[in-house]
């Protein structure tokens, strides 16, 4: 009797770590002032920053990081904080040391987020030549009066003035970041933010809602905030005109102009790996062996100081059950307009596809997800319970 096919769906695959991509995560953790709506791992800065310290701390986590690891570097992102607090010669000696281990691709997309503050704009021209090659601008508004809700330290001319400098500098790949659903915002607010922002024409918009968090004084003293039926009509005029100025949704909160999509992103939600140095910072890394190992650095800038480049800065080393792979595959690549590519699933995390399909079958069944032998992803009407659907997935 002739034995039956293995049904390839259902054939259990290998993560081979050399087939997935591989970016760099740098957190630099001080800002001016600690926004009252923020909850990452920052803190104002000391009167005199660190800075050099800091960075040896940073080049001894990273040799422990990369040690081993022989694969190009797709991608580098300093994030914060406020990375632009930071010399540019700073910035290019961190770069030359992750490239002195493992090369950084011909390519790479270098992204460094930076405040519209003055200080800050003096050293795009420097942070252009150190070698980034992406700046991301905390613009978050550009009402002086939702602003100065927000405790930011700079006002719409900053913001203005800090496009027309990063683009000064030679930076051609741009991102602003812009909030809505602000303190006291109205609709014809909101919109009249965001078509301001488009006059500036960035390439690239990250538009997200302001939600407040636990362990922020927003969250302990929540300041007056649109109800939910405005805040929705923000969102979904905001995205109309988006779509009306050239610009295409390809993340919830990511819009980009062609060809301009972050590489760094969209690596985190297709599940690709990451090293990650800083105080506080993740990672994700596949192994020759097959496995995936997540970490996290210790959170208090000192305290990882004293220890980086043991295995004392760690603060968690983990590696995943299939489970809680799958869970958080869906959780990143269906944020995606795009979803989750098969070969991305299988590859990534060395599961079987039908069984995701199995797992997902009540989404599918009630037309919230789409499946095909290629990916999946939200549909149309899916795409605004994602919320809801992942609850349901959870492990």
């Amino acid at each position: 009797m002739q034995a039956a096919e293995a049904d390839p769906a259902r054939t259990t695959p290998r993560v081979h770590a050399a087939d997935v991509p591989l970016s760099v995560y740098v957190h630099l953790p001080w800002c001016v002032k600690k926004c009252p709506y923020c909850d990452f791992n920052s803190h104002r800065a000391p009167g005199q920053l660190p800075e050099q310290a800091y960075v040896d701390a940073l080049l001894a986590d990273w040799r422990m990081a990369a040690a081993g690891v022989r694969r190009p570097i797709e991608s580098v992102f300093f994030g914060g904080g406020t990375p632009s607090l930071f010399s540019a010669a700073s910035i290019a000696r961190i770069l030359a040391a992750i490239d002195g281990i493992t090369p950084l691709a011909g390519d790479c997309e270098i992204t460094l987020e930076a405040n519209p503050g003055t200080t800050e704009r003096g050293r795009f021209a420097d942070l252009r030549a150190a070698g980034v090659n992406r700046l991301s601008l905390g613009v978050q508004s550009l009402d002086d009066d939702c602003l100065a809700a927000l405790g930011r330290i700079h006002d719409a001319a900053d913001a203005e003035a800090a496009i027309a400098d990063a683009r000064a500098a030679g930076f051609e790949r741009l991102n602003c970041d812009l909030m809505f659903g602000l303190p006291q915002q109205t609709r014809a607010g909101g919109i009249a933010d965001l078509e301001r922002l488009i006059a500036l024409d960035p390439g690239h918009i990250s538009y997200y809602q302001l939600t407040l968090e636990p362990n922020t004084p927003f969250f302990r003293r929540p300041p007056a905030l649109p109800d939910d039926d405005t805040v929705a009509d923000i969102f979904e005029a905001g995205a109309a005109r988006l779509e009306a100025a050239g610009f295409t949704q390809y993340e919830v909160s990511a819009w980009t102009r062609p060809g301009v999509a972050c590489r760094h992103n969209d690596n985190y939600w297709r599940f690709g790996d990451y090293i990650g140095i800083g105080a506080g910072a993740h990672g994700k890394l596949s192994g020759d062996d097959g496995a995936i190992r997540r970490s996290a650095r210790l959170r208090w800038p000192t305290g990882y100081m004293s220890v980086a480049g043991t295995p004392a800065a760690l603060a968690e080393q983990r590696t995943p059950d299939a489970e809680t792979l799958r869970f958080e595959c869906l959780l990143n690549a269906l944020r995606r307009r795009d979803g989750l590519a098969r070969r991305d699933y299988e590859t990534r995390t060395g599961l079987a596809w039908a069984a995701l399909l199995d797992h997902v079958a009540r989404p599918l069944a009630a037309g919230l997800l789409v499946a095909d032998g290629h990916g999946l992803q939200a549909s149309e009407r899916g795409w605004h319970y994602l919320d809801d659907i992942l609850a349901e997935l959870v492990p």
